[in-house]
C-alpha cells in the first residue's frame, strides 16, 4: 500500500523518514512517497487518489490544505471548524467504490507536543497566545489554542487573511476571544503583556530561507513567554535564536511533526498513535 504527501513543493519533507520507521515497527508493507503537486496538477492528483486501489492515502501540506477540500466526499467537524486538511482517508463504500474522507491532525499533533515539553495549554489560560501566520497551518494552531480557552491574538503580513481565520473560527468559540492584526511592532506591543505563547506557522526562517524571521524589526518579545516554531527545518531557526537571547523558553516543530503523523498514522492503519509516536520522533532525530 502507498501513501504520500500532496503538496508544492515537498522534496524537503522529513515524512518518508518517519512514516517509513513506523511502517516497519508496525509490520506493514507500505510506503511513503512524495508527490510534488503544482495546484494546476491538483484535480489528476485526487483523482489518483481516489481510483488508484494501491493508495491507502494521503498526507497534505502547503499550498492544499484548503485546496484539496472539494474534491472530499467528507470532512471532519474539526477539520471543517479549521477550514484546512493534511490527512485524507480512503474507505470502501458500494463494491469497488471508494470514498475519500478529510481530517485535520496538526492541532492535535501541536498539543500533543506541547504537553510531551510539559507545556500543559489549558493552565496558560486564561493569558493569550499570540499566532503568526494565518494559513493553514495557523488555522489549525488557532483552534487548538482556542479549543483550551486561550485568548487568540492572530498576527499576520495581509490583515484582511488574519480577519478571515478570526472569523471563521468565531462560531465555535463564542465565550474565547480572537483578534486579528497586521504583523507589526506595534501589534506585537499591544498584544504583549498578556502574552504566553508566541506560535510561528509561517514558513519563515525554514530552509533555504534560513536567514529569515516573522519576528518585527524593534518588536521585544513578551517577558515570559514560551515561543514554539512550527518550522523543523532547519531545527533550530533564527526566531529561535532572538527568542533564546531575550530569555524565552523555545521549542522546535519536529516534535509536532512526529506528533501530527502519528495521528495520521492510526487514521490509516488503525494502529495506535501512541505506539509509533515515540518511533517516528527517533527517526527525526537519526541522520537522513
Amino acid at each position: 500500500m502507498r501513501i504520500g504527501l500532496i503538496g508544492y513543493p515537498v522534496a524537503h519533507s522529513a515524512s518518508p523518514r518517519m512514516q517509513g520507521a513506523a511502517f516497519a515497527v508496525a509490520g506493514l508493507d507500505w510506503r511513503y512517497e512524495l508527490w510534488n503537486t503544482p495546484l494546476d496538477e491538483l484535480p489528476a492528483r485526487m483523482r489518483r487518489i481516489r481510483d488508484d486501489d494501491q493508495i491507502g492515502g494521503a498526507n497534505v501540506t502547503v499550498p492544499h490544505k484548503q485546496n484539496v477540500m472539494p474534491y472530499l466526499d467528507a470532512v471532519s467537524p474539526q477539520a471543517r471548524a479549521i477550514g484546512a486538511v493534511n490527512t485524507i482517508i480512503k474507505t470502501r463504500t458500494r463494491g469497488t467504490d471508494w470514498t475519500l474522507s478529510g481530517d485535520n491532525t496538526d492541532w492535535v499533533g501541536f498539543l500533543n507536543d506541547l504537553r510531551w515539553h510539559g507545556v500543559e495549554p489549558q493552565r496558560l489560560a486564561p493569558a493569550a497566545a499570540l499566532v503568526l501566520g494565518a494559513g493553514g497551518s495557523a488555522r489549525g494552531i488557532a483552534y487548538a489554542l482556542a479549543n483550551c480557552g486561550l485568548a487568540v491574538n492572530v498576527l499576520n503580513r495581509d490583515p484582511a487573511r488574519a480577519d478571515q481565520l478570526v472569523e471563521s473560527l468565531r462560531p465555535g468559540f463564542p465565550g474565547v476571544p480572537l483578534r486579528a492584526y497586521r504583523l507589526s511592532a506595534e501589534s506585537v506591543a499591544a498584544v504583549s503583556p498578556a502574552t504566553s505563547l508566541i506560535v510561528n506557522c509561517t514558513s519563515a526562517g525554514m530552509s533555504p530561507h534560513a536567514d529569515t524571521t516573522p519576528w518585527p524589526e524593534g518588536a521585544a518579545f513578551p517577558n515570559g513567554a514560551v515561543l514554539y516554531d512550527l518550522v523543523y527545518k532547519p531545527a533550530v531557526t533564527l526566531l529561535m535564536r532572538q527568542a533564546e537571547q531575550a530569555s524565552l523558553r523555545v521549542i522546535g516543530g519536529m516534535g509536532m511533526l512526529a506528533e501530527q503523523g502519528a495521528v495520521a498514522f492510526e487514521l490509516w492503519t488503525g494502529v495506535a498513535a501512541q505506539r509509533v509516536a515515540g518511533v517516528m520522533r527517533a527517526a527525526l532525530q537519526s541522520p537522513a
